[in-house]
């Protein structure tokens, strides 16, 4: 634990409560959590999400470290598309369930058009409507389930 600790830049803060720690270091410790094992498989669903640039850039940081020196594969759910176009080898957009394209971020931009950016990709499968299916009632059951098998 020490090593995953001073690997994500935790270590001169593990005597701390959790509760004292930013968002970024939170998600710096789930990482660190996650990696204690070794895994050869990382799988990270919405690790930024609600973090402010500095803290993103230093998770991103962190996990393209440990990347490139274990050989680590890294599976990652995002909505930020200009993080799955900086990071990923391989992209997989889905929609409502269902996988829409599959393959490099360059190979997909480049077969919608010159100058496409990832998120024209996206956009380009999927629509540029909100999914407004579903009612609250819907939501509320989700969260209940969830909470039945946490």
């Amino acid at each position: 634990m020490e090593e995953a600790l001073e690997l994500l830049g935790l270590a001169e803060a593990a005597d701390r409560l959790v509760s004292t720690y930013s968002g970024g270091m939170v998600r710096r410790l789930e990482l660190a959590q996650a990696l204690v094992s070794r895994p050869r498989l990382l799988i990270l669903d919405e690790p930024t999400i609600g973090l402010d640039p500095v803290a993103r850039s230093g998770v991103w940081e962190r996990v393209c470290d440990l990347k490139a020196s274990s050989g680590l594969t890294v599976l990652l759910t995002t909505h930020y598309m200009e993080e799955a176009d900086q990071l990923c080898d391989r992209v997989a957009l889905m929609h409502r369930g269902r996988l829409r394209a599959v393959g490099t971020t360059s190979g997909l931009k480049a077969a919608l058009r010159a100058g496409a950016s990832l998120e024209d990709v996206f956009r380009h499968y999927t629509g540029d409507s909100l999914e407004e299916s579903g009612a609250f009632r819907d939501v509320r059951a989700t969260r209940r389930t969830a909470i039945r098998l946490g």
